[in-house]
């Protein structure tokens, strides 16, 4: 896979998830930052750190992306999230419009 086919995306803790390009642009936000016009640092270098996001939350959230990219398309299943992660979870899933 090319570099520019993937994205960086940087947790709070600075742990580093390497993702399909097309599965980090679920994410409204993620995909703004990427395709805005002007010379952003997210775009030009593929990265975006989310300073407010922890590596727990930010795992859950690639495995989202994916987990969207391959049932969204009309599937009944369920994405499984574990109790203790719900409002973190939401909160991040607000932010990224997900």
């Amino acid at each position: 896979m090319k570099k520019e086919d993937t994205v960086k995306l940087i947790s709070a803790e600075g742990f580093e998830f390497v993702v399909d390009k097309e599965a980090a642009m679920v994410s409204q936000t993620i995909h703004n930052m990427l395709t805005s016009p002007g010379s952003f640092s997210e775009r030009q270098h593929g990265e975006v750190t989310f300073p407010e996001i922890s590596t727990t939350i930010l795992e859950k959230i690639c495995q989202y992306f994916y987990w969207h990219l391959q049932f969204a398309s009309g599937k009944e299943t369920e994405f499984p999230i574990e109790p203790e992660l719900t409002l973190e979870l939401m909160m991040a899933a607000n932010y990224l419009h997900t």
